[in-house]
């Protein structure tokens, strides 16, 4: 059985992977989906305490 790790790295080889990499690394880069995205990790770490 492959490790998560391994699956992972299947997947991101995989043409599927690749664009969704790629769509990752462009909403990364727009400000305004990285606020978005802060704003959510802050809520996470908030609520876990």
């Amino acid at each position: 059985m492959a490790s998560i790790v391994d699956r992972i790295k299947q997947f991101t080889r995989s043409p599927q992977g690749r664009r969704t990499v790629a769509e990752a690394r462009r909403a990364a880069s727009d400000p305004r989906r990285r606020a978005q995205a802060q704003q959510l990790l802050r809520r996470f770490r908030k609520g876990g305490h």
